[in-house]
C-alpha cells in the first residue's frame, strides 16, 4: 500500500515522503495512530496544505525530546531483581520494565518501542542499552540489575560480584541490540541411488 508519512519514522522516511508498505503494516500501525495517510490525489492535497502545521509539530516533539536528553542520561536506572546462585534472574528485565523504570526515576514518559533493547536482560549486571527519544535523538543509558540496593552499589563502584562458581565482572556488558539475522541458510541434498 503506498502512503504519505505524517512524520519521521525510522527506517522508514521523513515527513512527506510517498513509501510503499505492508497493507497491514499500513492499516493496523501507521493510518490508525496518525503516522501516515493513504496516498490519493485528495490525500496529497490534504497534505500540502498541512506539511507546515506539520513539520513545526515535529520540531517541538524533536525540541522536547532534547530538553529531556540529560534527565535520561543522568537517571540512575537500578533494577532490584531476584536471581539463583549463578546470577540468572527469575525472570527477566524487558523493554517496558525499563521504561515504567525511567519514569518513575527521571520523570520521562518513554513507550516501551522505544527502549532499544534486543532481547530481555536475563542475567545480573550492568548493562548498554539506548533509548530513542525521537527519531532524531537518541540517548546511551546504563542498566544496573541485581538482588539488593548494596549488590547495584558494588557495580556503580565497579566492583565485581561473585555468584557460586560464576563471577560478574566490572566490565559492562553491552545489552542485545535488535537487528535483524542476515545469514544464509544452506540445505543439503542427498541423492538416494
Amino acid at each position: 500500500m503506498k502512503v504519505i508519512l505524517t512524520e519521521k519514522i525510522t527506517k522508514l522516511g521523513n515527513i512527506g515522503d510517498t513509501v510503499e508498505v505492508k497493507t497491514g503494516y499500513a492499516r493496523n500501525y501507521l493510518l490508525p495512530n496518525g503516522k501516515a495517510m493513504r496516498f490519493t490525489r485528495e490525500n496529497v492535497a490534504l497534505f500540502e496544505a498541512k506539511k507546515a502545521e506539520l513539520t513545526a509539530r515535529q520540531e517541538a516533539a524533536k525540541k522536547n525530546a532534547e530538553a529531556n536528553v540529560d534527565a535520561v542520561k543522568n537517571a540512575k536506572l537500578h533494577m532490584i531483581r531476584q536471581a539463583g546462585d549463578t546470577g540468572q534472574l527469575y525472570g527477566s528485565v524487558s523493554t517496558r520494565d525499563i521504561a515504567r523504570t525511567l519514569k518513575e526515576v527521571a520523570n520521562v514518559s518513554v513507550e516501551s518501542a522505544q527502549v532499544l533493547l534486543g532481547a530481555p536482560i536475563k542475567s545480573v549486571g550492568a548493562f548498554d542499552t539506548t533509548i530513542a527519544l525521537h527519531p532524531d535523538v537518541i540517548v546511551p543509558v546504563k542498566i544496573y540489575v541485581a538482588q539488593t540496593q548494596d549488590e547495584i552499589d558494588a557495580l556503580v563502584a565497579g566492583k565485581s560480584l561473585t555468584f557460586g562458581t560464576k563471577k560478574v565482572e566490572e566490565v559492562v556488558e553491552e545489552a542485545p541490540v535488535a537487528e535483524v539475522a542476515t545469514e544464509e541458510v544452506v540445505a543439503e541434498t542427498t541423492d538416494a541411488e
